[in-house]
């Protein structure tokens, strides 16, 4: 099920927007037909994968990802790819390992990939666009010569996605931690308990890569710092066994091409973490608790070697000493951060 943007939220887009929309849900925009981007990335799981695979099957079901599709809500938020030489780390960018710079780069590589929507060329696109039933809003949006080069029109296809992907309906601010931050709704003891551990630098400690104060750029909280890190994750059996000719994922080493910065993969959002398993960059972990426990206890062994040995973070995660109430507290937490609360009925 490929489900629409509502109605109620339609006219308030531009017909760019709304362009970006129509493309953004267009089923026929993959070979074999069938796939859109919003099948990798539900509105109502999160913008994430709904499907319980630890990777994205492709448009011809017998090809899948090598990683883990990461949301896209609140992607508009994240700042280009660049190394940070006072922090000496690097950030920001698009994708697990930020080989992207904005959102219409992005879009590209999903419509491409033979493991994704397998189109064999930018041509290929173009023309199921140009048949379409929005081909007029194209036009009107980007003008009356807008298919007359190929490259050209299909970067007018990434940019409108780009433009969709820019709307609230991606980043509504919306979540019950979002209403507590207005003063609109209480917390519950557990939930409150969850936030002090969360930001609690002797505890939890989440808050140092996933802030739950205001980015200094935006003014959003984005519970990213969109910093790069190998936290030692085991490699998934599952993904080996559906993915090619896999491999050790070296993440942003194998970008940047420096084996220092082998295994790390970029920090996501905790927004609408709670509906957006399974987690990490091979979909690992299919709850929050394994999750929790990973963190907490990865140091003991009992999870197994790190899929890259090198460069693990020893510092912020691995022996965090958290009671079980301690975890469900932080549960209870991020489980506010999911969008579409309805504010409790004034009496």
């Amino acid at each position: 099920m490929h489900t629409q943007v509502s109605a109620a939220a339609q006219p308030y887009f531009s017909p760019a927007q709304l362009l970006g929309s129509k493309l953004f849900f267009d089923t026929t925009l993959s070979n074999p037909v069938g796939q859109s981007c919003a099948s990798c990335h539900m509105p109502n799981r999160g913008f994430a994968d709904p499907v319980d695979l630890p990777v994205s099957r492709g448009a011809t079901h017998k090809h899948f990802g090598t990683r883990n599709a990461p949301t896209v809500a609140y992607a508009a938020f994240t700042p280009y790819f660049h190394f940070d030489s006072a922090e000496e780390h690097y950030v920001g960018g698009l994708f697990w390992d930020g080989r992207s710079a904005t959102l219409s780069e992005q879009a590209v590589n999903p419509l491409l990939a033979h493991n994704e929507m397998n189109n064999k060329s930018k041509k290929v696109v173009v023309e199921q666009v140009m048949k379409s039933d929005y081909k007029d809003l194209f036009l009107y949006v980007y003008g009356s010569h807008a298919f007359d080069n190929t490259d050209t029109a299909f970067e007018y296809i990434t940019e409108a996605i780009e433009e969709f992907e820019e709307t609230a309906v991606m980043s509504p601010f919306s979540s019950k931690f979002d209403y507590y931050l207005r003063g609109m709704v209480e917390f519950t003891p557990a939930e409150k308990r969850g936030l002090d551990l969360f930001n609690d630098t002797a505890k939890g400690n989440c808050a140092a890569c996933h802030p739950s104060t205001p980015d200094a750029f935006t003014g959003a909280v984005l519970f990213t710092d969109y910093t790069y890190d190998n936290l030692g994750i085991p490699a998934n059996g599952k993904v080996k066994e559906l993915c090619e000719n896999y491999c050790a994922d070296l993440g942003l080493g194998a970008f940047v091409k420096k084996s220092s910065e082998n295994g790390k993969f970029k920090v996501p959002t905790l927004r609408n973490v709670a509906v957006t398993a399974p987690y990490f960059h091979n979909g690992i972990y299919k709850t929050l608790d394994e999750v929790m426990d990973f963190y907490n206890n990865r140091d003991s062994g009992k999870f197994g070697e790190p899929e890259v040995k090198e460069n693990v973070n020893h510092d912020e995660l691995g022996n965090l000493k958290l009671t079980q109430q301690e975890i469900s507290d932080i549960i209870a937490f991020m489980k506010t951060l999911t969008d579409g609360y309805t504010l409790p009925a004034k009496n």
